[in-house]
């Protein structure tokens, strides 16, 4: 238990990685060429983006792939000064080994600078016969378009609830965890396509020594079971404002939710309420409205409040 599960269990090779078939085919050529042009590998976070680059590095460099491979974080290193020092450095050294290029992987690059970004497009464009860059983002609108020009792009999906279902049982096998069914669903609904979070909360919920349960999964993902979220917004809409806010109460103070963690949980509960799609459409646009309230910095409590008395008057105009 003292080894990070994520790490433990990340593939090895561009066939083990989990629900993006299509992207890893197309690196398989590459790694069969022994070349490859710039990437940008764009997607939700916990899709196999990073994966991906370290899986491809060890195909195409074999044993020898540590001295042709570095790994930096934009985020960290995110100015023109880390461009023109660290990464210029290395991408002008001469591959080792027999490779004839060597690659430099740029997690989170959307959270460059544009200045930084200008910078290393000049340096992908001078170094090119000796060194491959491989950018992955989030949000490739961040990127600027003289670098996406320069990248083939790779869109990442978010995982399907079968692949990571299939991946946590795997898990589960290895480590000899009892978990139940229940809680194995609540895990891969948890997890939203993210199969980081999935294997990290079912690390944490091993942690704990017990049999799984989809109580102790809410309670150490921090999140409030659906049903609960459910319950508050149909007592509201049935014009209990007081029993509603109790509800709020509790499920705050249970599971430790911020005012953003509940708005995403209550947007997420609409589509389960029987009520119109025409009441739904009203619900969105007023809980976007209070979204932004609290982003903006509003009293959370306050809004949430505000929320659960429009669900009431709602409800009221019903009757």
């Amino acid at each position: 238990m003292n080894e990070i599960w994520t790490e433990k269990y990340r593939p090895k090779d561009l066939d083990e990685v989990v629900g993006q078939k299509h992207i890893t085919e197309r690196l398989k050529a590459y790694v069969s060429s022994c070349n490859m042009p710039h990437l940008l590998l764009t997607g939700p976070a916990g899709t196999g983006k990073t994966t991906c680059a370290l899986a491809l590095a060890r195909g195409m460099f074999g044993e020898e792939w540590r001295g042709n491979f570095i790994e930096l974080n934009a985020s960290d290193e995110r100015g023109i000064d880390v461009v023109r020092g660290k990464i210029k450095e290395f991408a002008r050294t001469a591959p080792l080994g027999k490779a004839e290029f060597k690659i430099i992987f740029m997690d989170e690059a959307d959270a460059l600078t544009t200045d930084a970004q200008a910078a290393l497009r000049r340096t992908m464009e001078k170094y090119s016969k000796i060194c491959r860059f491989i950018l992955s983002c989030n949000y490739s609108s961040k990127i600027i378009d003289p670098i996406q020009s320069r990248c083939a792009v790779f869109r990442f999906s978010p995982l399907t609830k079968e692949d990571v279902e299939n991946y946590l049982r795997k898990i589960v096998d290895k480590e000899g965890v009892k978990i139940d069914s229940d809680a194995l669903e609540g895990l891969v609904h948890v997890a939203r396509g993210d199969m980081r979070r999935a294997v990290n909360s079912l690390q944490v919920a091993a942690s704990l020594g017990k049999q799984i349960t989809l109580e102790v999964i809410y309670q150490t993902t921090g999140l409030a079971k659906p049903e609960e979220v459910r319950k508050m917004l149909e007592t509201a809409l049935g014009g209990n404002f007081i029993g509603a806010r109790d509800m709020l109460d509790e499920i705050m103070i249970m599971y430790g939710l911020s005012g953003q963690d509940i708005i995403r949980q209550i947007h997420s509960s609409f589509f389960d309420l029987s009520i119109t799609d025409s009441e739904k459409v009203r619900l969105m646009d007023k809980t976007g409205e209070i979204e932004f309230r609290i982003v903006e910095g509003s009293n959370e409590r306050i809004q949430l409040e505000a929320l659960l008395a429009y669900l009431v008057m709602m409800g009221g105009s019903k009757r």
